[in-house]
């Protein structure tokens, strides 16, 4: 078990090598925290022991343990308990090594060399060895892989050992963000039996699975062996799947459950004055979506699209739906916090005149669309599909709100209807962003966007070591996403999570939602 392990410490230790191919790397700070903190949560010093339960709006009968398919925040947190990673994004934003305890790139970023922390142990007793980490990542990479994360990895070529503690790892063309793929919740690190891994829950995380009734709750102790020394402070964690909101925030206010996430913005007023309670907001990458299929009439017509985005009022769903809790979107999904955000793109704002504008030129006088909306989606969904169908009546347009089930939502509805909502978490950087839904062939294309000189940057820019040449890249790539792709992005919205003041935490991350998804592993009892 590692004796020294410090997040802070181990990137310095790397740093002047790490310095060398910063340019390449391309790392930056993944976004700013903001928001109400309590004063004992920055400052005290983390306790051990206690039990902490949290409530999530999420969670399906059809979760698994497989990392694979993971789908929700439910078992990404559950995930992050169980389990270690690569990779990293610290409370600050930078990319640090937890299972890597360095990386190497070749010169044109095609090969990357990962050397491992030694004295890791599983929690069937199993040392982590390179094996580990190669049938880890292959898991995702087979013929027949059903995995979400089969899509960035489709650069892999190859995976191999050199020794026990050294991974090298081959790409069909440079990408010097790949470190930060290693961090994502779906490619945790697995034990490796008979050549394969272990996708039952085995992991070398702070917590030792115990019980779990998928959909419902999840269970899980502290791991005694666990190799971070200064993590993991609870004695056991539970996780709840708490869908309504209402019913989220009774048992946050009751003293049922120790934190929620998603908090309802429409009462987010009554949690504040709680005094028992902290609301924990942190601006990121989080933005919600109004996509449009543009291979189907009538949005396949770039003037109509360009209608609908000049139909929408920033402001006022800003305002009206996240009571300021975020910040105006510009149709493209890079968030202002990201290192090649273009911030000299013109902000797109409501403009009824501008949209009447766009029909004409669409050759239409007035458009008739149905939107399907649910709050599977996110939290107050059908209330933003029914203000921007106020709003778009004033540049004659008529939006049918069409209310949803959210019982298999995303089965059902989402890249399956023509116009829908949805939320993206987004990504820390803007190639594995686009990569994951506007490239062409993307499993998650949800706009079914196909732009030739957008997937020509997408493949350029990847590889490119130089920041401003990036930049400029990134920066047309965003332009091409407002004015042409099929994607209504009003807002970037704030994690906002409610905790009782009895939970202690640092700063917390913004690189995803729950403190970067470990919560169980950074946060604590602060009454143990």
């Amino acid at each position: 078990m590692s004796k020294d392990y410090d997040v802070t410490k181990s990137w310095e230790a790397n740093r002047r090598r790490f310095l060398q191919t910063a340019g390449m790397l391309g790392l930056a700070a993944a976004g700013a925290t903001s928001g109400i903190f309590a004063a004992h949560a920055q400052t005290a010093q983390p306790k051990k022991g206690g039990h902490f339960k949290i409530g999530v709006g999420s969670g399906s009968t059809s979760d698994s343990l497989d990392p694979g398919t993971y789908a929700e925040t439910f078992m990404y947190i559950l995930g992050h308990g169980l389990h270690s990673y690569l990779t990293e994004v610290d409370v600050n934003g930078n990319l640090v090594g937890e299972l890597a305890e360095s990386w190497e790139p070749s010169k044109d970023a095609k090969t990357w060399t990962f050397k491992l922390r030694s004295g890791v142990e599983f929690h069937n007793g199993k040392s982590l060895t390179a094996a580990d980490v190669i049938a880890s990542i292959n898991h995702h990479r087979g013929k027949d892989s059903k995995s979400a994360a089969k899509d960035i990895l489709k650069s892999v070529t190859d995976v191999k050992a050199d020794g026990n503690e050294t991974v090298v790892v081959n790409l069909t063309e440079g990408n010097v963000d790949f470190p930060y793929l290693m961090e994502y919740y779906q490619l945790p690190i697995m034990p490796e039996k008979d050549g394969k891994a272990d996708a039952s829950g085995v992991g070398c995380g702070g917590y030792v699975l115990d019980t779990i009734d998928f959909g419902v709750k999840a269970s899980a102790k502290k791991f005694a062996n666990y190799w971070k020394p200064n993590a993991a402070w609870f004695d056991s964690i539970e996780i709840l799947a708490i869908r309504d909101v209402t019913a989220r925030t009774n048992a946050l206010t009751t003293g049922q459950i120790d934190a929620m996430d998603r908090c309802d913005l429409k009462t987010i007023h009554l949690l504040e004055r709680n005094k028992m309670l902290e609301i924990a907001s942190v601006s990121g990458t989080q933005h919600y979506v109004f996509p449009m299929l543009v291979d189907v009439a009538p949005f396949d017509n770039v003037d109509v699209r360009l209608a609908l985005k000049y139909a929408i009022d920033r402001e006022q769903i800003l305002k009206t739906m996240l009571s300021g809790y975020g910040q105006i979107g510009n149709d493209h999904p890079i968030a202002s916090t990201n290192r090649f955000f273009a911030k000299d793109l013109p902000q797109r704002v409501y403009d009824p005149e501008k949209a009447k504008f766009h029909l004409k030129k669409a050759g239409l006088g007035d458009l008739n669309i149905q939107l399907s909306a649910s709050d599977a989606a996110y939290t107050g969904a059908v209330d933003a599909a029914t203000l921007y169908q106020q709003e778009a009546s004033k540049a004659g347009i008529s939006i049918d709100v069409v209310r949803e089930p959210a019982d298999g939502y995303y089965d059902n509805v989402w890249m399956k209807k023509p116009f829908s909502t949805n939320y993206w978490g987004g990504r820390p950087t803007a190639d594995w962003m686009f990569t994951t839904t506007y490239a062409a062939e993307a499993s998650w294309n949800e706009t079914h966007w196909k732009n030739p000189r957008f997937n020509e940057l997408l493949v350029a820019a990847r590889s490119e070591l130089d920041d401003g040449k990036r930049l400029e890249m990134y920066t047309e790539m965003q332009k091409l996403c407002s004015d042409e792709g099929g994607a209504v992005i009003p807002v970037f919205a704030n994690y906002i999570n409610a905790l009782s003041r009895n939970v202690g935490h640092d700063k917390i991350a913004t690189n995803w939602d729950l403190d970067g998804f470990r919560c169980f592993e950074r946060w604590w009892r602060a009454d143990s």
